[in-house]
């Protein structure tokens, strides 16, 4: 997803506080004409932020996610080029929930034969236009907030899969701490899906680095490979070499 301006930003905020904000009346809050608004409301459509409505538009994800998928998306996008560029035609790999990892499905388009293996609704989008992906995407109870299938089917059927490499997100990680996040399901479900990999790369820009989330899903030390962005001291990136972690900063 390309950024957003500022006044997107802005409609999109309004479009959360609001369940179904009419053109018009998006048009006097913000002091711009209906056409202009009409041309943002486009472009949010098309980035898959909003869902067109008569005579307005409703969010198309749960806030949080909304949240998500609407911060960092430079960073983001450089990042999930670079985890693509790991992967090779005929790779077996399996992709987390995240805004993060999930672009990473945008970046295979021209690589053949892949199979992915996910428990991320955000990446049907790609495996649509991509004829080269095949992606399974596991059973379980869908979460919205996450866009993500979790439980113990969605465990279960990751028994029957080995890949040779797992490309992860999380919500914060440290040193100290490792990887973690809020949710006790997402813990469970990129824990399982790291142990059926060869390779376990973590996919996460630098704003991330010394959070904690209120659940520990792997220390550091179990991660082979971070690829981040540029906001990451280098400094902090050495002390992670030190413990054994790769890291690439794009």
């Amino acid at each position: 997803m390309n950024g957003i301006t500022k006044r997107e930003n802005q409609i999109l905020e309004l479009l959360r506080n609001g369940s179904d904000v009419s053109v018009s009346r998006l048009s006097d809050i913000l002091d711009v004409s209906v056409v202009t608004v009409r041309a943002d409301l486009k472009l949010l459509e098309e980035k898959g932020l909003i869902l067109r409505t008569r005579g307005g538009a409703v969010p198309a994800f749960h806030p949080d996610m909304l949240d998500k998928k609407s911060s960092r998306n430079h960073e983001k996008e450089r990042i999930a080029k670079a985890a693509a560029a790991l992967v090779s035609d005929g790779d077996q790999i399996m992709i987390t929930n995240g805004t993060t990892s999930a672009l990473v499905g945008r970046y295979l388009l021209g690589k053949r034969d892949l199979q992915v293996v996910t428990n991320s609704t955000l990446l049907l989008p790609y495996a649509r236009v991509n004829s080269h992906l095949n992606l399974t995407l596991i059973g379980g109870e869908f979460r919205p907030s996450a866009e993500a299938l979790v439980g113990p089917e969605a465990i279960r059927r990751l028994d029957q899969f080995h890949v040779s490499m797992t490309i992860s997100g999380t919500d914060g990680f440290t040193l100290e701490h490792g990887m973690t996040t809020h949710l006790i399901e997402n813990a469970e479900m990129v824990r399982k899906m790291c142990e059926q990999a060869e390779k376990r790369v973590l996919v996460v820009d630098s704003s991330k680095f010394g959070k904690m989330g209120f659940i520990k899903i792997l220390p550091i030390e179990k991660i082979d490979m971070i690829i981040t962005d540029t906001g990451l001291p280098e400094s902090i990136a050495a002390e992670f070499k030190e413990r054994g972690v790769e890291v690439l900063r794009v």
